[in-house]
């Protein structure tokens, strides 16, 4: 995810080569989309679940899409990180549904709709300067397909427990890149008008789930390891 990293010794061909493979786990910077283009949650995801506690009486909250966010900053490393920028990902499109009185609830994000480098959210980290839409553009596909390969692996799932129905740690199990991670993560949990409101942070690592950090010039120019995540997702009741 490293960008801008052409030095006046560097030909325009090697800049080309840099762009298609530098931003790894990046997309556009475009307008986040209203709604998601595959509403079909993955074959895996256990909605069944829900439906029928819902069936059963159950309060059910349903994940805001349009109100939730997940933002994951990504830095630069190396020898010559200075020639390169760090970057903000994030997903609007973040789905599911939550369930209060079992203390769970599951999520799905559609891969394909990540967003880079949205000028609010780099602003909100301290990143000013921005890259070119056609530099990202160029490095999307590729993401994608061979760094995420989300023609096989579309989603990240999310399964979150809650131990006891006060307590401020979350477990949370991600599933990415048919790779499974849990963390404990300190949440502020708040009562919002129809539902909740969950949000925190927590860091992990890339090779946490099998996916190596890009980086050329034997590491002078690199990814680091380590992504940042936060995440605001609010959850409502159905009308």
């Amino acid at each position: 995810m490293i960008s801008n990293m052409m030095t006046n010794a560097l030909r325009p061909a090697l800049l080309l080569l840099l762009f298609a493979g530098m931003m790894q786990g990046c997309a556009p910077q475009i307008s986040p989309p209203a709604t998601i283009v595959n509403s079909k949650a993955p074959v895996d995801f256990p909605d069944t679940y829900y439906h029928q506690a819902e069936a059963s009486g159950t309060k059910i909250l349903r994940i805001d899409t349009e109100r939730s966010l997940v933002v994951i900053q990504v830095r630069r490393g190396g020898t010559l990180a200075r020639l390169g920028h760090d970057h903000v990902v994030a997903s609007h499109d973040v789905a599911g549904y939550a369930d209060m009185k079992a203390g769970r609830a599951d999520l799905y994000v559609p891969l394909e709709r990540l967003s880079v480098d949205e000028a609010g959210l780099r602003a909100e980290v301290g990143l000013s300067a921005q890259i070119s839409t056609e530099a990202i553009e160029a490095t999307r596909r590729n993401m994608l397909d061979k760094v995420l390969v989300t023609g096989r692996y579309p989603f990240a799932l999310i399964h979150v427990a809650r131990e006891t129905p006060d307590s401020p740690i979350l477990r949370v199990t991600i599933t990415l890149h048919d790779t499974t991670q849990s963390f404990d993560v300190p949440a502020q949990i708040e009562t919002v008008a129809g539902g909740i409101k969950i949000s925190g942070q927590l860091a992990f690592k890339q090779s946490d789930f099998g996916i190596t950090p890009f980086s050329i010039l034997g590491g002078a120019m690199q990814v680091q390891d380590k992504l940042d995540l936060r995440f605001r997702i609010f959850a409502t009741a159905s009308p």
